[in-house]
């Protein structure tokens, strides 16, 4: 596995992602509105910025609400989403989604439990 991106909670994706396009001199490659969220990915060399702005209720809101804007999650690719599914549950670490679900940008994702792995929500993602 290899590290993809960083999801981040904002209430403004635009701004952020213009902050973090002249900061960090990461362009805009991928946007789109997805199960009721902006969701911008913001190119690196190694990876990606994924920010997250709500537009209605959802896990992203809820996040804000309680935590407000910061690291939601960090996601790892995989070639083989359902057979890290399989190594995390073998090694006893919960999972939120027993099978892959459909993510952004078209991929295959699934999440584990943060409880499991140190406060980290971690998400497998597979191109």
């Amino acid at each position: 596995m290899q590290f993809d991106h960083v999801g981040i909670a904002t209430p403004d994706a635009a701004a952020l992602a213009d902050l973090f396009s002249d900061l960090f001199d990461a362009p805009i490659a991928h946007e789109e509105r997805f199960e009721g969220m902006t969701v911008l990915f913001l190119e690196l060399e190694d990876g990606y910025f994924e920010l997250l702005e709500p537009h209605e209720g959802g896990a992203i809101a809820r996040y804000l609400d309680g935590h407000g804007p910061g690291i939601h999650h960090v996601a790892l690719a995989t070639d083989d989403v359902e057979a890290a599914l399989a190594a995390a549950h073998d090694l006893d670490v919960a999972l939120i989604d027993e099978e892959p679900r459909p993510g952004a940008w078209g991929h295959e994702v699934a999440f584990l439990h943060p409880k499991s792995t140190g406060g980290v929500l971690v998400e497998f993602v597979q191109h």
